[in-house]
């Protein structure tokens, strides 16, 4: 049953929802725009909450972007070898630092940010949004991509670039800076996989989910 509800005015309906979440800081315990890069890296197919377990070793021994720099894949390795795919990360993160070499040299632009190994348009959206960047997209992290479809916002589908796409096309450019990170709160704390907590939902008025549940 396909819970899209094209007619909705989403753009109003979300409101209250960006409302809840506005401003609140990403999951991930970062201290500054070069931790925050890093640890984007890091966490793809990978929790949050493992990373920010990892972290302060890592940032003890590489604290700046010159520092990681001049290292290399095997010293990095015994720093996050409990990291998914940590052979590659460490590959990713050393190109990274010898490309930008200095922390202010960081970009913050989606072309630049997406032309870094290992960043994507989601973690290039989830940097933006987290250094008040002007916001080119959406978040679309697996939380989003899993609870935008089942509110109804937008059909089915478990690509994470087109997710970003039909809700960019959904939804007024003023809103993508923050409805991402929004559905991703809302992903985490109440429309969970399984159980979600209907009766708890900011949108339970407006939600498709209940019609399939039926």
């Amino acid at each position: 049953m396909e819970l899209f509800n094209k007619d909705y005015d989403w753009a109003t309906v979300l409101k209250p929802l960006i409302a809840k979440y506005k401003g609140k800081r990403h999951p991930l315990d970062y201290q500054n725009t070069y931790q925050l890069l890093v640890m984007v890296v890091l966490s793809a197919q990978d929790s949050d909450a493992n990373i920010n377990k990892i972290a302060p070793a890592f940032f003890q021994e590489f604290p700046d972007m010159k520092s990681l720099a001049s290292s290399n894949i095997e010293s990095l390795i015994p720093y996050i070898s409990k990291v998914r795919n940590f052979g590659t990360k460490a590959g990713w993160l050393i190109e990274i630092a010898q490309t930008i070499k200095e922390n202010h040299n960081i970009p913050l632009t989606m072309e630049k940010l997406t032309a870094l190994k290992g960043i994507g348009r989601k973690s290039a959206n989830v940097i933006m949004r987290e250094t008040n960047s002007p916001a080119k997209g959406i978040i679309a992290d697996l939380h989003v991509i899993r609870v935008a479809p089942r509110i109804g916002i937008i059909p089915e589908t478990k690509d994470g670039n087109k997710v970003e796409k039909l809700l960019m096309q959904q939804l007024p450019k003023d809103m993508w800076g923050e409805i991402g990170m929004a559905i991703s709160f809302l992903g985490r704390e109440t429309c969970r996989p399984t159980n979600p907590k209907c009766g708890d939902c900011i949108l339970q008025s407006h939600c498709q989910y209940p019609l399939k549940t039926v």
